[in-house]
């Protein structure tokens, strides 16, 4: 993994923008490594979500600042964070097995192509369905070999808790208590549609910088992509003047 260049990025967010969230992830991540797309498909989604973390914040820094809403008062709430908090360590093995009410189910976790496998289902249960049955290795109930439509409900939901425990990394939830009315409650933190609008907000500005330093001086994009932003800003402040 490297950090990606001003112009490498500029072309990941424009490819990403046709992508879907699970495509577009892996979009960043395969043009900050040398690894073959499909190895980086196969990755957990906590295993994903900590390299993404890691590659922002080779690209905008440590700190992450972000905005939530109280759902109790409506009352927004900012927040400074810093990526080492927001790595968690991998539970173990990518295999695992819950043993439940005379159930064996052995399974994995999810990964990027499971995701973009469910991004078309409109319809929960058949989402939750369809993802079970990608990720079950195997289920017996007493011995015999059943379906993944034959689980009953408590025991699907003990695995998508297991599931859950399993690559913690891809659950981050963040405890959070409003100001005003001391409402608590936890929300989920996603890093990759965190980050992705960071890139948007980045590449918004830097195409009006390039906007406006072509407009003055002539230079090309690449010229001033090859610039640094220290650079370009005394170039922007002069034009102001």
């Amino acid at each position: 993994m490297r950090a990606l260049s001003a112009a490498e990025l500029l072309g990941v967010w424009e490819r990403g923008l046709a992508q879907a969230p699970a495509l577009r992830a892996l979009t960043l991540l395969g043009a900050a490594s040398d690894a073959p797309p499909d190895s980086l498909a196969t990755l957990s989604i906590g295993e994903r979500d900590g390299l993404l973390l890691m590659l922002r914040e080779w690209l905008f820094g440590s700190e992450l600042l972000c905005i939530a809403s109280c759902a109790r008062c409506g009352e927004s709430l900012e927040l400074s964070m810093n990526a080492a908090d927001l790595h968690v360590a991998p539970a173990g093995p990518s295999d695992f097995t819950l043993s439940m009410d005379g159930y064996e189910v052995d399974f994995r976790v999810p990964n990027s192509h499971d995701l973009e496998a469910i991004a078309n289902c409109r319809d929960l249960i058949a989402g939750r369905l369809l993802l079970l049955q990608r990720c079950l290795n195997n289920i017996e109930q007493s011995g015999e070999r059943i379906s993944a439509e034959q689980v009953p409900e408590v025991v699907i939901e003990a695995l998508s808790e297991r599931m859950e425990q399993s690559d913690p990394q891809a659950n981050l939830q963040l405890t959070l208590t409003c100001p005003l009315c001391d409402h608590e409650w936890r929300s989920i933190f996603d890093i990759e549609t965190f980050f992705w609008k960071e890139i948007g907000a980045w590449a918004s500005r830097l195409l009006n910088e390039i906007h406006t330093l072509a407009a003055a001086y002539g230079w090309s994009e690449i010229e001033l992509l090859n610039m640094t932003p220290w650079r370009r800003q005394v170039y922007l402040n002069l034009i102001s003047q």
